[in-house]
């Protein structure tokens, strides 16, 4: 088995992560719309304690989508998640089309996220911000000079 640098490692377990990240966002949207009207029941009769603001406030965001807005979220999400995942794959193999697809992808995400710090400043925001910054800069230095 050939050694692979740790940049790209790194990065393969990164977007793994997403992917993986993703994939259960989607299943649980899916299944939010699958279930939806017993979660708006439960949703109404659920009697709060104090403790629960956190359920009582997803569970309110839940309830207000609409449910086609929940199965646009659900499919696209899963879509975006298979990218993700092939990405990842074409990357450990050390693919040139998983460079360029990995070099678009996150190249056409920076304006956006750059916008969106703009707009407010969060740990997390940032956090994305610059692990992408770095994806895109190694990726962009090492990029494969002859097809695989």
């Amino acid at each position: 088995m050939e050694k692979r640098p740790l940049g790209l490692v790194a990065i393969v377990l990164y977007k793994s992560f997403v992917a993986l990240l993703l994939m259960v966002t989607s299943i649980a949207l899916l299944l939010t719309l699958k279930n939806y009207q017993n979660l708006e029941a439960f949703s109404q009769n659920y009697v709060l304690e104090g403790k629960s603001m956190i359920i009582d406030l997803l569970l309110k965001k839940v309830v207000n989508l609409n449910p086609r807005t929940l199965a646009f979220s659900g499919i696209g999400t899963g879509i975006y998640a298979i990218v993700t995942a092939i990405e990842a794959f074409g990357l450990w193999y050390e693919k040139r089309w998983a460079h360029v697809l990995v070099l678009g992808l996150v190249g056409i995400s920076i304006p956006p996220e750059i916008y969106e710090l703009i707009q407010g400043i969060s740990l997390l925001k940032i956090l994305v911000f610059l692990l992408n910054l770095a994806v895109f800069g190694y990726l962009f230095r090492n990029f494969p000079k002859h097809p695989n």
